[in-house]
């Protein structure tokens, strides 16, 4: 373990501007939801019926959890069920971006010649990105808590979001071992990840089998149970279920040599096929995981807000203060125009990230220096640069019109959801072309197109509900876009949108074409 600490230091060096972005742009979310649910249901009665119109219902429990009580406390953790999975999500990429990236791009090797341990980078990884995730639980166990709810449960709220990313810190470590690329590492821990969401969701959706639930990280989070009789033993779990990873991670690294894999990789043909000889099928073969991961989740929940339709049509005719923020968040006045108006919203946002993490392939190619091959041959700049950002300006659409398909089916509205899911186009190709500008003139900080679209995600959710400042919530694209259904379009602001993004993309690819390529 030698080195460990100094390692330590240069994950959080790396990291000091993503770091601090994610833990207190989320931290911020759970003290916004609660403002928002003292505003909507201000007495007991209101959060009564709000509780017996949901508890029941089967997919809201799928998608939140389950609701163990009618006071604030209790709707905040409901209403924050899936932020679990989110920082899970985050604290296993960043184990998978500290170890395999660091293997794969050779920096690991320059490290490890020097006076460090042979599980000082991998123990480094792990305690940076459960200190992140501890950090990030106290400040939204302390914000919410100076909100008045009870303090007890507070803690437990903030310690079942830290349980869950320091489990899939240790997912994330173990994955790292067992494939040959950072692609695979996070494909195998986000697997991991779908399958205990699918656990929690079928254990608490089912009273039969309600077992499956403690087989799952994220389950151990909801059956904590903030401000419902906290279960602080539970946290054992998610403790020695951390170390245990952690511990056979490092066996495995022992195991294996640097830069291999414990997974035997399949090999492939000898000569490219015809189809892959071009810079467009390249960037297809690169990105088609990628679009297809992102669309079969959104069209998922795309069902899933679908189906509780109705449900929230009945919760916004009895509570004008919920249908006023769904109104504010989009949609003309009819309450399901308003729910779906908004649902609709959420998904453009979704599709953003979608386009970011396509545009970034751009930089990732460069990094870790297959970009040079490719434009060692007949291939320019340019055209390689517009291959990828092409899947960033189409993906997005199709991900949005099988999304858009998805609610209305789920509704019963067929392909009527789909012009409203496409008119999310134009604030997702801004961020398109934020993410090609960053990556052109300022590519160290590419990854800042993810802060963002984190911003856009803030204000869009907490600053509507929270009625902030219209010249602030401007910043946000998503808010200038036209409300649908029940809104009625105008072609003047997706103009401007779309202008904005062509000149951010055109500048950025200028700028790619005239600098250094790799830029380290």
């Amino acid at each position: 373990m030698t080195g460990t600490w100094a390692l330590l230091r240069l994950v959080l060096r790396r990291d000091r501007l993503l770091m601090p972005l994610w833990i207190v742009g989320l931290a911020l979310a759970p003290a916004g939801y609660l403002s928002s649910i003292e505003a909507a249901y201000p007495d007991a009665a209101s959060r009564q019926h709000f509780y017996d119109l949901n508890a029941s219902s089967a997919t809201f429990v799928v998608r939140n959890g389950p609701l163990y009580g009618a006071a604030p406390g209790n709707l905040l953790a409901w209403q924050c069920g899936f932020v679990p999975v989110v920082v899970g999500l985050i604290a296993l990429l960043t184990v998978v971006r500290h170890t395999r990236t660091e293997e794969e791009a050779g920096r690991r090797e320059l490290t490890g010649a020097t006076v460090v341990g042979r599980h000082a980078g991998l123990v480094a990884a792990v305690l940076a990105a459960c200190g992140a995730c501890l950090v990030f639980g106290l400040l939204t166990a302390f914000g919410v808590a100076a909100q008045g709810v009870p303090l007890a449960g507070a803690l437990a709220l903030g310690a079942g979001f830290a349980l869950a990313g320091w489990v899939f810190a240790g997912v994330g470590a173990v994955a790292a071992q067992l494939t040959w690329g950072a692609g695979g590492a996070r494909g195998h821990g986000i697997g991991a990840l779908v399958l205990a969401f699918v656990l929690r969701a079928a254990g608490d959706s089912s009273g039969s089998a309600g077992w499956l639930a403690w087989l799952s990280p994220i389950g151990w989070a909801h059956r904590l149970r903030p401000f419902a009789g906290e279960r602080w033993w539970v946290l054992a779990l998610g403790v020695f279920a951390t170390g245990s990873s952690v511990v056979v991670a490092v066996v495995l690294a022992a195991r294996r040599d640097l830069g291999a894999a414990l997974l035997p990789v399949r090999l492939g043909r000898a000569t490219a096929k015809a189809s892959l000889r071009s810079p467009l099928a390249l960037a297809w073969r690169l990105q088609r995981g990628t679009l297809l991961v992102w669309t079969l989740c959104l069209a998922l929940v795309g069902l899933l807000m679908g189906g509780v339709a109705q449900n929230v049509a009945g919760l916004m005719r009895d509570n004008r203060a919920v249908a006023d923020v769904f109104s504010r968040m989009g949609g003309g006045g009819a309450v399901m125009d308003a729910y779906l108006a908004g649902t609709m919203t959420l998904f453009g946002l979704a599709a953003a990230g979608y386009a970011v993490q396509a545009t970034l392939k751009l930089r990732a190619e460069e990094v870790a220096g297959r970009a040079e091959p490719v434009l060692a041959t007949a291939a320019g700049r340019v055209g390689w640069a517009l291959t990828h950002v092409m899947f960033a300006v189409l993906g997005p659409a199709f991900v949005l019109a099988a999304t858009g398909w998805a609610t209305g089916a789920a509704y019963g509205n067929g392909l009527g959801l789909v012009p409203a899911a496409l008119a999310q186009l134009p604030a997702v190709w801004v961020l398109t072309g934020l993410a090609v500008l960053l990556t052109g003139f300022l590519p160290r900080y590419s990854a800042a197109a993810w802060g963002l679209l984190a911003g856009f995600l803030l204000l869009s959710l907490v600053g509507t509900a929270l009625r902030w400042n219209d010249v602030v919530l401007g910043i946000s694209p998503f808010q200038h876009l036209p409300r649908l259904p029940g809104g009625t379009f105008s072609a003047g602001p997706a103009l401007w949108l779309v202008l904005i993004a062509v000149v951010a993309g055109a500048s950025g690819v200028f700028a790619l074409r005239r600098r250094d390529i790799p830029v380290g």
